[in-house]
């Protein structure tokens, strides 16, 4: 594994924990809490965004608008069983999702929820150095590249590390504040 493929690797997990980032409740209204909520549609689990159109009116409410209406129910049952903690409300062309304001025991939930997200994505961080180490080593037994060089990408490797764990530290700062603003 070569740097730039670890560095490119480490931004893709870096994007993969804001998505994660993005599926916690704030207390206000965002679309991207349904990211995660998928419909049986024909027997296929299917993305909301595919099936409807999602809206935030206004802080407190999420509105979705199905494309057909047949989808209707399916699109509640769905929201009703995940684990988003919404109770949908279905007035015949449109689905009305109300955002209660969080108690304080809540935030600390999706507190504890953003940090577990977080140290996720540092762990396979992590695992992407440990691989790219493998393969420097592996290259520096057989002679492939000489040790002084060998050092050198180790050193950037580590850098490279370092840098994408402190921007997932600084996204988990950033919905931290989110989470815990009233």
């Amino acid at each position: 594994m070569k740097l730039d493929e670890a560095e490119s690797t480490m931004q893709k997990t870096v994007e993969s924990t804001q998505r994660a980032f993005n599926t916690i409740r704030t207390g206000r209204a965002n679309a991207s809490l349904l990211d995660k909520v998928m419909v049986e549609y024909y027997g296929t689990p299917t993305s909301m965004k595919s099936l409807a159109n999602i809206s935030t009116p206004d802080s407190t409410s999420i509105t979705i608008q199905p494309y057909d209406r047949n989808t209707m129910n399916l699109i509640e049952k769905a929201i009703s069983l995940s684990d988003v903690g919404l109770t949908p409300n279905n007035d015949g062309s449109v689905i009305r999702l109300n955002i209660p304001p969080l108690t304080s025991d809540r935030r600390k939930e999706f507190v504890k929820l953003a940090a577990k997200y977080a140290e996720e994505g540092r762990v396979a961080i992590r695992n992407i150095r440990r691989d790219a180490l493998d393969s420097i080593r592996k290259q520096e037994k057989a002679s492939d590249i000489p040790e002084d060089e060998a050092k050198d990408q180790q050193d950037k490797l580590q850098k490279l590390t370092d840098k994408y764990t402190a921007k997932i530290g600084d996204l988990l700062a950033e919905k931290e504040k989110d989470i815990t603003t009233v």
